[in-house]
């Protein structure tokens, strides 16, 4: 196995193409790290995410210095990994917006059970200007919203009443750092041939030697 560091640009690629990633924060000296679903703008070199208010906000707002990972792994030999670190930052509602008086209707009983009709269009609803930017690059992945929403809406003993809110933030990226491992031309080979061969001809090469060996001695013995 070789392992290589990457190019800024080969780990925004990276970035880019991410269908998942773990955004970790810390505050008052513990860490927290959570899978999350972002989008990344590779116009303005930042990730887009969507969520409802939790402890990974709460954190974020505490301490908004954070890092991204995202990776890739085709065999234990073959993978790529990435790690953005960046600062958060919330994008806020312009005035008059009335998201925070919006009533959801009644959670599902059940995690496994549909997230409701009401949580993408609540979305686009309380999207203001500020935010536009964001929901334009959200929207490039599909099901953006689902996961925020669905953690809002089957949240243990959450009333049924309390209004919805939801969060647009954005991470901008002060610097990216990669990793990529690839199978060299030698472990290519021994993944090619079958175990059984690989032992036979090695039981060759250890015979020829003792028996060629065995000779080169004999004959400096002799002189």
């Amino acid at each position: 196995m070789v392992i290589r560091e990457m190019s800024r640009e080969e780990c925004l690629r990276a970035l880019a193409g991410a269908k998942s990633a773990r955004l970790a924060c810390a505050h008052e000296n513990r860490p927290y790290v959570v899978p999350v679903s972002l989008a990344y703008d590779d116009v303005f070199g930042c990730f887009y995410g969507f969520t409802t208010p939790g402890q990974k906000i709460e954190w974020m707002r505490a301490n908004p210095l954070v890092c991204v990972e995202v990776d890739e792994v085709t065999a234990q030999d073959q993978w790529v990994s990435v790690i953005a670190f960046g600062r958060y930052e919330e994008l806020p509602e312009t005035p008059g917006n009335d998201s925070d008086s919006f009533r959801a209707p009644e959670r599902p009983r059940h995690v496994g059970e549909a997230t409701p009709a009401w949580s993408l269009e609540s979305c686009r609803r309380h999207c203001d200007d500020g935010r536009e930017r964001a929901l334009h690059v959200l929207e490039t992945h599909p099901m953006w919203w689902e996961p925020g929403c669905t953690a809002w809406a089957t949240h243990a003993h959450r009333d049924s009443t309390e209004p919805f809110v939801s969060v647009y933030y954005r991470i901008r990226i002060d610097r990216v750092t990669g990793h990529e491992a690839t199978r060299d031309a030698r472990d290519a080979i021994s993944h090619a041939v079958p175990a059984p061969h690989i032992e036979r001809w090695g039981w060759l090469r250890r015979t020829t030697a003792s028996v060629f060996g065995g000779r080169s001695k004999e004959a400096g013995s002799g002189s």
